[in-house]
């Protein structure tokens, strides 16, 4: 059985609510727990995908080590645990760290602290078994701080699908949102400048694994971006953090369309029809963002609307429709019909770079046939291959790990940057479209200044750097054969 765990997010106002509802019954065990994380100075374990900490509780102290990065593939386990008397960390012949770092221990200094209190229950579901856990704390690194309020529940025996079915119970209690944050990663964000931004991080796939875990590396990759971007939006209402959740909800809906030939059921299509919806709400306030920065008569208007539009956002991001949605699709990202364990005749199972090579090669014949010629096709087909030039894009960043040999490289490189050209000018070419539309909702066409924000001086010439890129892309090296 595969280990699952979820990890639930709850607002501090709505724990006593959730206590008292009987749904959890009385812990178990209370105990209150006190970490201290290390690192050198220039966090070269964490950058290195690795966390030490020693954990007091009571009068134990545990060491524990974490190998959460690229490099953990590589070990037999991803955790070392040992008992230790102070507290200072202890490497020896057993250690990841030293056989990673070498000597490294005298480098190690405290880097933050977590102090929670820990309450757990044993529950039962279904007949599955299931640890419930509530931590509330703080994260303490030098002067700044963080509070942390999170439920974690393990399946400890028994049917994943029985810790979704508990999560909707607590869910119809409380409203909560999936947590993607460990507590480590809380504690080195302290140690950071404030994110107002989290773009797409780098996806590590193992050219042996099989093309559902690819699926669920990518598409857990995706719905980690959105979530990260979707807390700083809530918090502070930031353009670009709105951007990039919108960005990360197209690349999830790209990464289900783009395996959908693993699906045996309509699951995946379902979903990917709720995030366009929420991605729709999302792109109604980025379009005045997209506005608003040259508007001058009609910035007071144009900010009236933005302001209504974000408040749609807020709505949308807390309704139950989207709480639902993140359920339903984590459900079926670790228990989806996909996961089927070997390859059958009517649902083959190729390996994951036969998969990528082979999907990559029909997304850019796609592309090829809608972007033939960018100046003879209206805005629609143009927008076509807007939305392949982005489809394509994303694969080649879901897959880029397969290709890093040095004969693969160089090519890749060049791939991507003639890419990013492309996508960069079809997306001026969109804003120009969609210009005269935004107008049009809020009433603002008929405006004196309507004419200049929406004005398509430059269309002939983005359409001509358009296919220019669109050629470059073509012309390259297709660094997947």
């Amino acid at each position: 059985m595969t280990e699952i765990e979820l990890k639930l997010e709850i607002l501090p106002a709505d724990l006593d609510t959730l206590l008292g509802s009987g749904i959890l019954g009385d812990p178990v065990e209370v105990v209150e727990q006190h970490s201290t994380y290390f690192d050198a100075t220039d966090h070269r374990l964490h950058n290195a995908g690795f966390t030490l900490r020693i954990r007091r509780s009571g009068e134990a102290r545990v060491q524990s080590v974490k190998a959460t990065g690229p490099g953990a593939s590589l070990f037999a386990r991803s955790e070392w645990e040992t008992p230790v008397i102070g507290d200072e960390p202890v490497l020896d012949h057993s250690s990841p760290l030293l056989n990673e770092f070498g000597p490294v221990a005298a480098e190690l200094l405290p880097q933050f602290e977590i102090s929670i209190q820990r309450r757990v229950w044993n529950l039962t579901e279904n007949g599955s078994r299931i640890e419930a856990v509530v931590d509330t704390g703080l994260v303490t690194a030098g002067d700044r701080h963080t509070p942390i309020l999170e439920m974690e529940l393990e399946l400890k025996d028994g049917n994943a699908i029985d810790l979704f079915v508990l999560a909707r119970r607590i869910e119809v209690v409380v409203p909560c949102k999936f947590g993607v944050l460990s507590k480590a990663e809380r504690g080195y964000r302290l140690l950071q400048a404030l994110r107002t931004v989290v773009k797409a991080e780098p996806i590590e796939l193992e050219r042996g694994i099989a093309v559902s875990e690819a699926l669920q590396a990518i598409a857990g990759s995706c719905f980690r971006q959105f979530r990260m971007n979707e807390a700083i939006l809530l918090d502070r209402k930031n353009v670009e953090a709105l951007h990039q959740a919108r960005v990360a909800l197209r690349r999830l809906r790209s990464a289900i369309s783009l395996f959908k030939p693993l699906f045996r059921d309509e699951t995946g299509k379902r979903l990917s029809g709720e995030f366009r919806w929420l991605a729709g709400v999302l792109g109604e306030a980025r379009n005045l963002d997209v506005l608003l920065p040259n508007a001058d008569e009609l910035r007071e208007r144009l900010g009236e609307a933005r302001t209504s539009a974000y408040g749609d956002v807020i709505d949308a991001l807390g309704s139950f429709r989207a709480r639902a949605l993140m359920i339903d699709f984590n459900e079926w990202l670790r228990c989806g019909e996909y996961l089927v364990p070997e390859a059958t005749p009517e649902y083959p199972q190729p390996s994951a770079m036969e998969f990528a090579c082979e999907a990559l090669e029909k997304l850019r014949r796609k592309l090829k046939k809608h972007g033939r010629e960018l100046a003879g096709i209206d805005d629609d087909q143009r927008h076509e291959a807007r939305k392949d030039s982005k489809k394509l894009r994303y694969a080649v960043e879901f897959f880029g790990s397969f290709f890093t040999d040095k004969r693969f490289s160089r090519r890749y490189k060049r791939f991507i940057a003639a890419m990013e050209t492309l996508q960069g000018t079809l997306g001026a070419l969109n804003d120009l479209v969609t210009g005269p539309d935004v107008l049009d909702k809020h009433g603002l066409r008929d405006h004196p200044e309507a004419a200049r924000l929406i004005s398509h001086a430059d269309k002939p010439a983005l359409i001509r750097k358009a296919q220019a890129a669109l050629d470059d892309v073509l012309d390259a090296k297709r660094f997947w054969r």
